[in-house]
């Protein structure tokens, strides 16, 4: 099937591993292409087997964890779409792995039918984060005043810059204009902007791509 997608699965649990690939493949559409037991052995796998289009990555794995291996990820196979895969629910290891390039965060205990949504969105539109994960996340930035130069990743205006520091909120697009002084249309104006040149289409994808670049940071 040419367009079947290709999926790897990096976890250190055999029979977890084998059980995912399973169900995975019993998705129409999808197929484990690799297995591995952590980091190093993806990556020696990697080498020598073809590239798959997503990686479910574990967090916690001996000799190298699934830290290290998203940043290996990133900085050498950068058109992979990297899931995490864990039992670990913590706003720390959640953003931890999108700072080293994950596209997704899927907890363990997620029904059949999320993961598959997962995939989907992660190829459709770059990235995946339930409402769980996303609302960890929000409310893990809320207070954050630290500024840093978004100038250094893309030309926004100042306006613009603030206006992605208020989307890490739970603000409404309304209290963000009032918090602007500006009127609902102009922040309207901002986010088209901003999502245009960041090619990223939602409030997510844009609190997500602040959170990754150091625009805000935590604690």
């Amino acid at each position: 099937m040419t367009n079947t997608k290709h999926i790897a699965i990096v976890d250190d649990h055999a029979l977890f591993r084998k059980g995912l690939a399973s169900l995975i493949n019993s998705f129409s559409g999808y197929q484990v292409i690799l297995e591995a037991s952590n980091g190093r052995d993806l990556i020696h796998r990697l080498q020598a087997e073809q590239l798959p289009d997503i990686i479910l990555l574990d967090i916690s794995m001996p000799e190298m964890d699934g830290y290290a291996t998203a940043e290996w990820l990133r900085t050498n196979h950068p058109s992979i779409k990297v899931l995490a895969l864990s039992t670990m629910d913590a706003e720390s290891a959640i953003i931890k792995m999108i700072r080293h390039g994950a596209k997704g965060y899927v907890l363990k205990d997620a029904e059949p039918s999320e993961l598959k949504r997962a995939f989907e969105e992660v190829l459709a539109v770059g990235y995946f984060f339930n409402e769980l994960i996303t609302r960890k996340v929000l409310f893990s930035i809320q207070a954050l005043t630290e500024e840093s130069d978004i100038r250094t990743f893309v030309k926004l205006t100042d306006r613009e810059t603030e206006f992605l520091k208020q989307i890490c909120s739970e603000k409404s697009y309304a209290q963000i204009a009032d918090e602007m002084c500006v009127s609902v249309r102009t922040v309207d104006g901002y986010r088209n902007a901003v999502c245009e040149k960041l090619q990223l289409k939602t409030r997510t994808g844009l609190a997500m791509y602040a959170i990754k670049n150091g625009i805000v940071k935590l604690d």
